[in-house]
């Protein structure tokens, strides 16, 4: 036994000059002392573990009888080698030879063999001869098709392991659940996550994060939010999960409200779930918070993370502080083309449209290459302030100069811009002429352009391909029914009232929201339901004879029902952005900038009500709805009106 450990030793310790030979001495060795069929699986696996695999290939070429033990350790070490392929259909032929070939331990290790090779088919073959394939073969196969990025084929297997009765480990089930996430597949998702119930195994902090991971990725919040308070050890994977989760799901007040409980709790965030309680601020208007979730990262972290740079940025500018923004930006020292572009984006919608464009100048004299989410961030500019030739002529040139075929969503821009500027036979006759089917969107930006410009015929076109693509969407309905309201025509907006309510689709209550002291206010139109209603409603009556005196008349045509204009007059004034700006003016110190943020569009009389606001408070007040972005000072707004 001294001499065989001192021959293995000899080998694995550099006395490798000569491979063959040292390889027959230790075969010799071990056949005189009766220990080679014995040793050989553990030599084998020494010699493959610290890459000696062709000393390994050549070990197991001297056997006489390899074993289904020691194949496995021979097909992984040929998998290493430059001519991996040729090396394996050795082996392979010399197994079909042999009475283990039939062995599962050998059919699975040359379906992974194959897998790693690239060639799905001849793994798959090599699965097809397993008469009772066992759950290793099974997450083998499954891993194959995932590792190939054949995820959908991936989950097809599962389905077939799972039908024929296959009993899950914990790692066949989180490669299960991962790839069910990946294609978003709820059924065999929930499938797979029952049977490890009975496994028992649901308790796994790797499994339960999977099936989180599964349920947030198919919006299944309240499913993802069991599973996640039923887990015993909740490690900061689990946690960025749900805040993410929440937070591109349309729940920012969760993501945040669990953001903030994990840092009570003493967990560290990874900087993915910063990026995604960033996004939550992003969504609410939450300036402070955002700051306070910034602060839960290093500085420089930030400034060297372009995932945390980028949502940093964008959380600034989308909160009306595109000072902070333009000072991460200038202080990052990694600012790839998602940075760039999430500068220029968020210049572009605040109004600063000819330090976008500047910037473009600069990213170019810096080397980097404008791709079509730049464009994407120039037309925006473009749209924000109504820039109809520049706009043209970077569509132009992102064709042209810069061999960039046009997404749905640069048609998208082109259409608003236009439509929003009276150009509105432009715009249709561009949504013709597009490569592509039109989306909602698209039919949406001719639909607000019409309402501008009260073109009722072309209004109806737009809304019938907008029912068609989103017959649930409230907005679509309401903003014809403005339009019929503006011109007077009554019984046709009663018309399609009836019409929304014969087909169940109910408008969508509008609502606006101010962040103070880290907590945001929400509130609806003619809302008392706030501690602060009487000196809100009293602050809104002051403003109002100001206003008055300064000229201000109500725009009763955008209240769409047929009442009388004292009425209407009424409903103008209780507005949610009215509301939440009057509460900011009575909890903030003057001077301090009111930023509001609105679920919907901005009426035109709220527009016209709060410019006058900026000018008696002699505040700035932002607000963001749910298309543009409204910078108020002194009587004046960023989007000159054009919006």
């Amino acid at each position: 036994m001294s001499d065989a450990a001192a021959a293995v030793g000899r080998l694995l310790t550099g006395n490798t000059h000569h491979p063959p030979l040292t390889v027959k001495l230790l075969h010799a060795r071990l056949l005189r002392l009766h220990l080679l069929a014995d040793l050989s699986p553990l030599l084998l696996r020494a010699l493959s573990s610290t890459g000696l695999h062709l000393h390994a290939l050549r070990l197991h070429s001297l056997l006489p009888n390899p074993s289904h033990l020691t194949f496995p350790f021979a097909l992984k070490a040929a998998s290493r080698l430059p001519d991996q392929h040729s090396a394996g259909l050795q082996l392979h032929g010399r197994s079909l030879k042999l009475p283990c070939h039939s062995n599962p331990h050998v059919l699975t290790s040359l379906l992974s063999f194959y897998a790693r090779c690239g060639l799905l088919r001849d793994a798959h073959k090599a699965f097809d001869e397993m008469p009772h394939p066992s759950t290793v073969s099974w997450t083998a196969l499954i891993t194959a098709y995932m590792d190939a990025g054949r995820v959908q084929e991936a989950v097809g297997v599962a389905r077939k392991a799972f039908l024929s009765g296959m009993r899950p480990d914990s790692f066949t089930a989180v490669r299960v659940l991962t790839a069910c996430a990946r294609v978003t597949d709820l059924v065999t998702g929930e499938a797979v996550w029952r049977a490890v119930g009975q496994e028992g195994i649901a308790g796994n902090v790797f499994v339960a994060t999977a099936a989180l991971d599964l349920y947030v990725k198919c919006g299944e919040m309240h499913k993802a939010r069991a599973v996640f308070d039923n887990m015993r050890n909740k490690d900061a994977v689990a946690w960025g999960a749900m805040v993410g989760g929440y937070a591109s799901s349309g729940h920012p007040r969760e993501a945040l409200e669990l953001f903030f409980t994990m840092q009570a709790e003493g967990m560290t965030p990874e900087c993915y779930t910063v990026a995604g309680a960033l996004s939550a601020c992003t969504r609410l208007g939450a300036l402070d918070l955002g700051r306070r979730a910034a602060r839960m990262v290093h500085w420089d972290e930030v400034l060297d993370n372009p995932v945390l740079g980028t949502a940093l940025i964008d959380m600034y500018a989308k909160c009306g502080s595109t000072a902070e923004a333009w000072m991460v930006f200038q202080q990052m020292t990694k600012r790839d083309i998602i940075v760039w572009n999430a500068m220029i984006l968020g210049l572009g919608m605040t109004g600063h449209e000819k330090i976008a464009f500047a910037l473009v100048c600069q990213m170019e004299k810096s080397g980097m290459t404008l791709n079509d989410n730049t464009f994407i961030g120039l037309l925006c500019s473009c749209t924000h302030t109504g820039l109809v030739k520049d706009g043209r002529r970077y569509f132009h040139n992102m064709t042209q100069s810069y061999r960039i075929s046009p997404r749905v969503e640069h048609y998208g821009c082109m259409v608003d811009l236009l439509s929003r500027a009276g150009l509105l036979e432009e715009a249709h006759q561009l949504i013709q002429d597009m490569p592509m089917q039109p989306n909602a969107v698209i039919w949406g930006a001719l639909l607000g352009g019409c309402k501008i410009h009260r073109d009722a015929a072309l209004a109806e076109h737009a809304l019938k391909k907008l029912i068609l693509l989103e017959p649930w969407n409230s907005g679509n309905y309401v903003m014809l029914s403005n339009i019929y309201s503006n011109s007077g025509r009554w019984e046709d907006a009663a018309k399609l009232r009836l019409e929304m309510k014969a087909r169940g689709v109910e408008k969508v209550p509008a609502s606006s929201w101010v962040e103070l002291d880290g907590k945001v206010h929400e509130f609806h139109v003619g809302d008392k339901s706030h501690p602060l209603s009487d000196k809100i409603y009293e602050k809104l009556d002051e403003l109002g004879m100001e206003m008055k005196i300064m000229g201000y008349k109500p725009t009763t045509e955008v209240v769409m029902f047929d009442i009388e204009d004292e009425e209407k007059e009424h409903t103008l004034v209780h507005h949610s952005e009215k509301i939440a700006i009057a509460f900011s003016l009575v909890t903030t110190e003057p001077g301090e900038t009111i930023r509001v943020t609105k679920n919907l569009r901005v009426c035109s009389d709220c527009h016209t009500a709060i410019r006058l606001i900026s000018r008696i408070t002699n505040r700035e007040i932002i607000v963001r709805d749910n298309n543009r972005f409204h910078c108020f000072r002194d009587g004046y707004c960023s989007c000159n009106d054009y919006w």
